[in-house]
């Protein structure tokens, strides 16, 4: 039976893909956009539009787990279709900001809170994977750094213990392929705590040249995140790094605790993704 994916674009998702597939195991991509997917030859793609419900049946055929990026448009159709489709297993791609306490009213939180409240209401099996920080989310740093500008931050010492992405898909493809951590709900983090400013130290060793901070006022910080998102997204942003300053970022669960293996280090990140740093 295959393992369907959604949001197959996704670097998580295309890491879980690759593992599936040279495990050998059968994989069904999905996307809004098949056409568009570059997969490895022998997987299997189709279309699913999660506010398209006549997606569902076709996507769903005949499988037997799927791997499920959050995305509440949609979610109850598609946990009713594939409790039709009798799907054995789910394991969802969460989020750890839906344990703050404005999960609620947080809209980073409540995208994936919505998701996982559906799953548990179901009749399915369900893993939830609450990821916190991403590695690559310093990604959003690429622009200034490969143009030798200064990174403004409203809150340069707030901690964070960044996950490096191929860690989420080896503990998701542990879940999709193994028995110990079905039905569990997981915090995800790395396996140490660092400030934006040291990331950006070891974003520069990685580099090899320094990269500034400059600190910036709130309101700055507002004006200049607000021309790529929306207001409700940069205040929960900056009101969860504005706490994080006050002491390191917890350690959860890691490769390390689930899987026996080291956890990547934000350090290997960087130097991985070193050129994606330089201007082109």
């Amino acid at each position: 039976m295959p393992v369907l994916v959604t949001g197959a674009r996704g670097k998580v998702a295309q890491a879980v893909i690759s593992r599936l597939h040279s495990a050998g195991l059968a994989v069904r991509a999905a996307s809004a956009r098949p056409a568009e997917l570059a997969v490895p030859a022998g997987v299997e793609t189709c279309e699913l539009v999660l506010d398209r419900p006549e997606t569902f049946a076709a996507a769903l055929r005949g499988v037997g787990q799927v791997f499920l990026y959050p995305q509440p448009a949609g979610i109850d159709e598609l946990v009713r279709a594939a409790e039709a489709a009798r799907v054995e297993h789910v394991v969802l791609l969460s989020s750890s900001s839906v344990l703050g306490p404005d999960a609620e009213t947080d809209p980073l939180a409540r995208h994936s809170l919505d998701v996982e409240r559906a799953l548990a209401a179901s009749t399915l099996t369900c893993t939830f994977l609450r990821p916190d920080a991403f590695a690559s989310n310093s990604l959003g740093w690429a622009w200034p750094v490969g143009r030798s500008m200064p990174v403004r931050l409203a809150h340069p010492d707030a901690h964070i213990a960044p996950i490096h992405p191929e860690d989420i898909a080896d503990i998701a493809f542990e879940a999709l392929t193994g028995d110990a951590l079905t039905g569990r709900r997981l915090t995800l983090t790395g396996s140490e705590s660092l400030t934006f400013r040291r990331q950006i130290e070891v974003l520069a060793e990685a580099v090899g040249r320094a990269i500034p901070v400059e600190h910036i006022t709130r309101a700055e910080a507002e004006q200049e995140m607000g021309a790529h998102m929306p207001a409700p997204m940069v205040s929960s942003l900056l009101d969860l790094w504005e706490a994080a300053t006050h002491g390191p970022a917890p350690i959860a669960d890691t490769t390390e605790t689930l899987l026996g293996r080291p956890a990547r280090t934000f350090g290997q990140w960087a130097r991985e993704n070193a050129g994606a740093f330089t201007r082109r």
